[in-house]
């Protein structure tokens, strides 16, 4: 549980993925690392994987997370997809 003012998991990945964007996949990768069996902090991490080159270790935390490796989609363009589920989880409708 979060001590009263820390971040929430949706806002730690968040900052995951602003890492990432700007390019400090290491950042990114510590803190998805941090949230392992979290889906989306895995999926955050194999973007990470992908973008520092090793698809070996992207392929695994891939099937970690139940997701395909998608060669036509761009690590960048894949972590505004990830943005976007962080946003959707966040504001669920209904």
């Amino acid at each position: 549980m979060n001590e009263p003012g820390s971040p929430t998991l949706q806002e730690k990945l968040q900052e995951a993925v602003e890492h990432a964007r700007a390019g400090d996949w290491e950042r990114a990768h510590a803190i998805a690392q941090d949230h392992e069996g979290d889906a989306i902090a895995d999926w955050i991490h194999a973007v990470c994987h992908r973008m520092e080159g090793d698809l070996a270790n992207a392929r695994y935390w891939y099937a970690r997370c139940r997701r395909e490796r998608r060669e036509s989609v761009a690590p960048e363009a894949e972590l505004v997809e990830i943005r976007a589920a962080l946003s959707a989880s966040r504001n669920p409708r209904g």
